[in-house]
């Protein structure tokens, strides 16, 4: 690499020295820090590979990629944020890092074409599918045009060859006109599908377009007509359609394990959409209407394995927000859904996955939900649920680093889910867990600007603050989480967080106590 000075805002980067220094003065930054910080610096405006980072500053050593996040965490501490509020190291999905001068008026506007580029680059065909318009002419199909979108993206993930978006993303461009060349830069993909849904009657009418979002070209367009019993037939359909456009040479094999009928009865799965519309809600009123129709669709097929997943899903999204009602009885049924669905569907990672999730919120079988999320993984590495959840996962079992790369995968497929703020709030418990506290309250504000009402956001900043010696700010976080649930106490408090290690139980208590929660 040659020498060379790099201004920046106050600082100036010594290249010959390997110094950094603000308004002349040396800023205490480590070798592997400075190391990344030039490289960064050396590629201008283009984005630098995690692996390139990785090697430049670790050279023959073997590390995990978490090490790399840890030493971009401190770099970004140690720079602070630019005069506008600003920060120099910019995320690239799905790539690594970019060093990018926010103080420039088009330095976001060029940051993100990089980035796109960089993104649609990378050796796996990349796709979005946005939200279908709902052409039904009756605003109460839109649950049937959303849940006829959702099931294509399932089914296209568990394709290993593509990339793909995951749901809470594309959804963000619902009921919005968009242009696919910003959406494909935003999202970090090479092709978008888009479409609309006509169901009158007992007749549907799936319309579909590819597009390449590069260049704006359509690569085809089709209709699909049927009966509303071919409804799988018609997803299927589509989701050939797209596979053959970008990918025509998956195995014939893989194909074949991407098709899934989920129950033969058409009523139950009606009743299974509505659910997942209603639960995506995150709402008290949607949380109990998802319930109630899951609980419908399982009546009328007591075999349908997703149903009752998504079942134990929503009881796990409950007890997270704090809307149980009758604990007992509620936690009895959360485990029998858990059960019941992993006898019915052990083969889909779906099911996996929200079965997982109850057993480790609600059961506390920490191995076994972990277990399952490895499962899931290896059956559809692109289900961003599957990262996010083992995310959570590792951070129970005390493997903070683990958890640290596993949220971040499903970051980069999930860059836009309105309801990241789990995953900010996992990746503040990782790096509690590691004894990170600063790093931690850096993403636990992170959650608090998504939304500051959470008790367990309030917890977890409360603790960090304590365990920093800042006891007059934690025990502000606690009040708030009093506030949100006042019969929150040090006795009660693990069913906000929960950990497996006794050495984490006794850390995430002790800061708790000084920040004053009750006994």
């Amino acid at each position: 690499m040659a020498e060379q000075d790099y201004q920046f805002g106050p600082f100036v980067f010594d290249s010959k020295r390997r110094l950094l220094l603000r308004h002349g003065s040396p800023v205490a930054i480590g070798q592997k820090g400075l190391v990344i910080l030039e490289t960064l610096l050396a590629a201008g405006a283009q984005a630098v590979s995690k692996s390139a980072l990785m090697d430049a500053a670790w050279r023959t050593e073997n590390i995990e990629e978490s090490n790399l996040s840890v030493q971009i965490a401190a770099l970004r501490k140690c720079l602070g944020t630019s005069k506008n509020g600003g920060e120099w190291i910019a995320t690239v999905q799905r790539v690594g890092y970019q060093f990018v001068n926010p103080d420039e008026a088009n330095a976001a506007s060029r940051a993100s074409e990089s980035a796109a580029v960089a993104q649609v680059s990378g050796d796996k065909p990349s796709i979005a599918v946005l939200p279908f318009v709902n052409m039904s002419g009756d605003p109460e199909q839109e649950y049937f045009a959303d849940g006829i979108v959702e099931e294509i993206i399932t089914a296209l993930s568990r394709f290993s060859a593509l990339f793909v978006i995951a749901r809470n993303s594309s959804f963000v461009y619902k009921g919005r006109n968009v242009d696919v060349k910003q959406v494909g830069r935003e999202l970090g993909v090479r092709y978008i599908l888009e479409g609309s849904v006509r169901k009158v009657a007992n007749r549907v009418r799936i319309a579909g377009q590819l597009i390449d979002a590069g260049s704006g070209a359509h690569l085809w367009a089709d209709r699909f007509d049927g009966e509303l019993i071919d409804i799988f037939d018609l997803q299927d359909n589509v989701t050939a359609r797209v596979v053959g456009a970008i990918a025509p040479k998956l195995e014939k094999a893989e194909i074949e394990r991407s098709r899934r009928k989920p129950t033969e009865n058409l009523d139950a799965y009606d009743y299974y959409l509505r659910g997942l519309a209603a639960m995506h809600q995150w709402t008290r009123q949607g949380n109990d209407e998802a319930l109630a129709h899951f609980h419908r669709a399982i009546g009328l097929d007591s075999g349908f394995a997703l149903a009752h997943g998504f079942a134990a899903r929503t009881y796990v999204q409950r007890k997270t927000l704090r809307w149980t009602r009758n604990p007992d009885v509620e936690t009895a049924d959360a485990e029998m859904m858990v059960r019941r669905s992993l006898e019915l569907g052990s083969d889909d990672a779906v099911v996996l996955c929200t079965a997982g999730f109850g057993l480790l919120d609600i059961m506390r079988d920490f191995d076994g939900a972990d277990a399952l999320f490895e499962r899931a993984l290896s059956m559809n590495p692109n289900l961003a649920m599957a990262w996010w959840f083992s995310g959570w996962s590792k951070v129970s079992l005390g493997e903070s680093n683990l958890a640290i790369t596993r949220v971040e995968r499903a970051l980069e497929l999930n860059p836009q889910d309105p309801q990241a703020i789990s995953m900010y709030a996992a990746l503040s418990c990782a790096h509690f867990v590691a004894g990170r506290y600063e790093e931690a309250l850096r993403w636990n504000e992170k959650a608090e600007r998504e939304r500051s009402s959470l008790v367990l956001q309030s917890c977890v900043g409360a603790a960090c603050l304590a365990l920093c010696g800042r006891v007059a700010e934690a025990r502000k976080k606690v009040e708030r989480a009093l506030q949100a649930a006042p019969e929150l106490n040090l006795l009660n408090v693990n069913d906000v967080m929960y950990f497996k290690r006794p050495e984490d139980t006794e850390r995430w208590l002790k800061g708790l106590r000084l920040a004053g929660l009750p006994e």
